[in-house]
């Protein structure tokens, strides 16, 4: 009787809990593939998806989409392939997000922040309160660039075997579903985030408008910006950028431009 009574208790619990989790938290969580090579990969992630009630799947210019593998492979999750959005560019996929997290085996220099799958789906659940936030996979073979790194807030890893921790994406994306799902269940309510963090798109434009002024103020060599730029971006990766802040910021590159083109204006006029 006590063991039943226990399990009575148990199944109440998780009733509660699947009734008063907020089901827009999942519904701002999307799940990104960037440059998939193999259309199946993409059907059996959105099988993984969809049974643990994830839905927003986004593919970063994949190689062939729609397919038939990618249908079959998808079973009873087809529908989640029919609203799939596709983008160009990872940019553009992230352009509307408040955070990004990249899925790598890999530590890589360029995200300074690693976190396991439970505390990247705790970080996630807390900002996706506040709009749409990403998990970002990469290519089956070569994974994320650095490039691509350099638009995530942070890294996550899965603690796989380490004489072979290579894993399908479908597993891959199966993983942090679940746990996802396993910390939208175990929570009715989240703390709300700590700042109103700046979009992926006002992030890029901050990023050109930073790389235009150090070049017009001689502090950055226009030919080759790459390697300077992504140290930048690792830097306000780690502190990450309210949105007022970045209008700041970039309200005092806009001035200091202004400045170096009055200096400039003000030498031509006297050489005249």
């Amino acid at each position: 009787m006590h063991d039943v009574w226990l399990g009575i208790q148990r199944t109440s619990r998780l009733f509660y809990l699947m009734t008063t989790a907020d089901p827009q938290l999942l519904a701002n969580i999307r799940i990104v593939l960037t440059r998939t090579s193999h259309p199946g990969n993409i059907g059996a992630a959105a099988r993984a998806m969809k049974t643990m009630v994830l839905s927003r799947l986004v593919l970063v210019d994949p190689a062939v989409f729609p397919n038939s593998q990618a249908d079959a492979m998808a079973s009873g999750a087809a529908d989640l392939l029919t609203q799939a959005r596709v983008c160009a560019t990872l940019a553009e996929a992230l352009a509307d997000t408040t955070l990004a997290l990249g899925v790598s085996a890999r530590r890589r220099d360029i995200v300074s922040e690693v976190l396991t799958p439970p505390e990247a789906s705790i970080r996630l659940l807390t900002e996706a309160q506040a709009g749409p936030v990403a998990l970002v996979f990469g290519n089956e073979t070569s994974g994320l660039s650095n490039e691509e790194l350099s638009l995530c807030q942070g890294l996550v890893t899965i603690a796989a075997n380490p004489e072979y921790s290579s894993l399908n994406l479908a597993a891959a994306v199966q993983v942090l579903s679940y746990e996802i799902r396993q910390a939208w269940l175990a929570h009715a309510s989240w703390p709300q985030p700590e700042l109103d963090a700046a979009t992926g798109d006002e992030m890029e434009r901050f990023y050109g408008h930073l790389e235009t002024a150090l070049a017009e103020l001689a502090f950055l060599n226009p030919g080759s910006p790459g390697k300077l730029m992504l140290k930048l971006r690792r830097l306000f990766a780690r502190t990450r950028l309210a949105k007022e802040e970045v209008n700041i910021l970039r309200g005092i590159l806009t001035a200091a431009q202004e400045a170096k083109q009055g200096t400039n204006g003000a030498r031509n006029h006297g050489a005249e």
